[in-house]
């Protein structure tokens, strides 16, 4: 398959245009559908559609967010955020990468990289509507540190087939949810992790994860005022 790499400056004109943006996380949604159903060839295909999309300029004037709940607006965030940025395109590229290299496994690495940066996002976005002095803000700092380490343990504890500790992790990432809801939603998927006799695959899990969280972010991002 042949892609061309997805720049920072490309990034920036793509979040800068509700029609392009609304194209791109469309397409780049549709390559999560594919690597959460292990399809490669669809991946790659996709994949390859995403990248002609971007360096094109395609428009859509709506966007498809059923996937992983990345949303035009959150493009927008994760684009004002120079880390953030810097880490999606890397990101998205490794995906690019490891997708023509026909590396399955790697490719749905890179997708839970790729929702965790855009989760990072999507906290720093609800967390700056909502820290209003010097303490608040160290708050927030260590709470995102927080979510950054929990999701990694979740993953990790997934990979090694311990719901316990997804359990457990699950439950502190709740408590520090960007949204009330979200926390809800997470707290409810750690009661079933802890009454599980198996656990899911790590993609298809740590997914559905970020994937509830970065919905409540989405919908809540513009009036966010506490952590749950």
């Amino acid at each position: 398959m042949s892609t061309s790499a997805i720049t920072g400056s490309l990034l920036s004109q793509i979040a800068g245009s509700s029609s392009t943006a609304d194209q791109f996380v469309t397409d780049l949604n549709q390559v999560f559908v594919d690597l959460e159903s292990g399809n490669l060839a669809a991946a790659q295909e996709d994949y390859v559609t995403l990248s002609s999309d971007a360096q094109n300029g395609a428009t859509a004037s709506t966007a498809d967010t059923s996937a992983s709940g990345i949303t035009a607006s959150l493009l927008t965030e994760i684009e004002s955020s120079s880390s953030n940025s810097s880490s999606f395109v890397n990101e998205l590229n490794q995906l690019g990468t490891d997708l023509g290299n026909g590396d399955l496994t790697s490719a749905q690495g890179d997708m839970m990289a790729l929702q965790s940066t855009a989760l990072s996002a999507a906290t720093s976005a609800g967390d700056a509507s909502g820290a209003s002095s010097s303490s608040s803000s160290s708050s927030t700092a260590a709470s995102q540190a927080e979510i950054t380490e929990l999701v990694k343990a979740i993953v990790q504890a997934m990979e090694a087939g311990d719901n316990s500790a997804v359990s457990s992790a699950m439950s502190q990432l709740a408590s520090v949810s960007p949204s009330t809801q979200g926390g809800s939603i997470l707290q409810q998927e750690s009661e079933n992790f802890g009454a599980a006799s198996s656990s899911p695959s790590a993609s298809n899990g740590i997914s559905q994860i970020v994937q509830s969280m970065l919905q409540d972010s989405a919908t809540d991002s513009v009036g966010v005022d506490e952590l749950a």
